[in-house]
């Protein structure tokens, strides 16, 4: 399942982040990618760990849980923290797949990455490419989101960027162990999730077709959750 989550941070809150991250310095891209990635990536980051990236990324962490719409969709157990990059003057990353675990530079954190996530902090109008095209059973999508929003997709989906041609393309990129790891029984509850809201919202939360509803939700993520 690949879904957009709108407005994860305002306008207001992109401006500030922006003003931190154009003054901060960066790093060659490479110094947090695997071997496959490696040969393909071609773009600059905020050093992993660094204030400026810690004070964004709580930024971005306190903004999702408080979307109900991120919080459906992805069911989120572990939350990697969140990194940031950038590309201008050509710079691309090719076709590769996201490691299946990511651990957190000099700590035992880490995550099985069930889905990732790409957060825009450029407008699309001012930087030419860079586009994320992401290839998986729902298709070939292309996606470039206003600053602010941010695309959630399977992990296991084959992607890349492509070349930005003119401007730069600042972005959040990220990743969370679900609670539940198969995407098909994911995307089967938020698909119900959706219903039981639109049901209550006509029919009132006391409904008994509601309560039996939340029922089945509940105990479908009780059968296939760990937490």
């Amino acid at each position: 399942m690949l879904i957009e989550i709108p407005e994860v941070l305002t306008k207001e809150q992109v401006a500030q982040c922006r003003q931190l991250m154009d003054a901060a310095e960066w790093v060659d891209g490479n110094v947090t990618s695997g071997s496959q990635s490696a040969l393909a990536k071609n773009n600059m980051q905020l050093p992993e760990g660094s204030p400026v990236a810690r004070q964004i990324g709580d930024l971005i962490q306190d903004a999702l849980g408080q979307s109900p719409l991120f919080i459906s969709a992805a069911l989120p157990l572990k939350v990697f923290p969140p990194l940031f990059n950038r590309y201008e003057g050509g710079q691309a990353f090719g076709m590769h797949v996201d490691n299946a675990i990511r651990q957190l530079r000099g700590t035992s954190f880490r995550i099985r990455s069930d889905l990732s996530a790409t957060l825009f902090f450029s407008e699309p109008e001012d930087y030419d490419g860079g586009v994320l095209t992401i290839e998986d059973t729902f298709g070939k999508q292309e996606v470039k989101l206003p600053a602010g929003h941010m695309v959630l997709y399977p992990s296991s989906s084959l992607h890349h960027v492509t070349s930005v041609t003119r401007g730069a393309r600042v972005s959040s990129f990220f990743w969370m162990q679900s609670m539940v790891r198969d995407d098909a029984q994911r995307t089967l509850l938020f698909q119900l999730d959706n219903s039981i809201q639109a049901v209550g919202a006509e029919r009132g939360g006391k409904d008994p077709e509601v309560i039996r509803l939340t029922g089945v939700y509940h105990n479908l993520l009780r059968m296939w959750a760990d937490s």
